[in-house]
């Protein structure tokens, strides 16, 4: 199975024209890789920020939680 119109690469490298599938929609998978990248980040800012949050609310607030691993060391 070929996803290309090349059978064998035995050929002028001139005639070829696509090496691979879906030329010319580089730029468009750039681009959706940039903003799922910009997104994972977002929600993982969220994400944490959530947890610390959790955290606070159950362990109390940052004085406490400092105080307290201070203590164990």
């Amino acid at each position: 199975m070929s996803t290309t119109p090349i059978e064998t690469w035995a050929v002028d490298l001139k005639d070829v024209t696509f090496i691979y599938p879906w030329v010319g929609s580089e730029v468009l998978m750039a681009w959706v890789g940039i903003i799922l990248w910009i997104a994972w980040h977002v929600w993982q800012l969220k994400h944490e920020n959530a947890t610390y949050a959790e955290k606070l609310a159950k362990y109390g607030d940052s004085d406490t939680i400092k105080k307290a691993a201070e203590e164990h060391h």
